[in-house]
Order: C-alpha cells, then structure tokens, then sequence
C-alpha cells in the first residue's frame, strides 16, 4: 500500500498511515472544541472517546479532564507523524 497524501485542486486524499494522521487532526479538533465550549463535535465523539483515541493513537495516558493536553500530544505526533521519513515502495 502507498503512503502519501495527495493534493489536488480537488482536495486531499489520505492513504496509509496518513489516514491516521488525520484521524489524530480531528481528535484534537473535536477535544479543543470540546474543552472551550463543552460542545461535543456529534453524537459519537463524547469525551470518554476522545480521550480514548487520543491515548491510542499517541501511546499516552490521560488524567480524566485533561483535553487541552489530549490535544496538545495529539499535535506533537502529528508533526513527529508528518516529519518521519517515509519508505518509497
């Protein structure tokens, strides 16, 4: 399987563990809005979720309110995420 992320006029297609990348880019959406406004994003994304994706994706355990923080270490794996270098197939 191919791992990029292609640009077009378009828009964007996620492949590979891009698609992870953006799965982390809208976890720390959805906690930031959550944590400013008490919203929740929809139905599905409760902060118990949220904090549970954000623990899965960055290996990281969470205190129980802690969604700034969520958001912040989501952030850093995706720029650690973005910045690794990627094996051409």
């Amino acid at each position: 399987m191919s791992d990029y992320l292609e640009r077009t006029d378009g828009g964007h297609s996620f492949t590979g563990s891009d698609v992870n990348i953006f799965r982390a880019a809208v976890m720390a959406s959805g906690l930031r809005l959550y944590a400013k406004t008490g919203m929740k994003p929809n139905r599905a994304y409760t902060p118990t979720a949220m904090m549970r994706a954000a623990s899965e994706i960055t290996g990281r355990k969470f205190q129980a309110r802690a969604y700034m923080a969520a958001a912040v270490a989501l952030d850093d794996w995706i720029n650690a995420a973005k910045n690794a270098p990627r094996v051409q197939s």
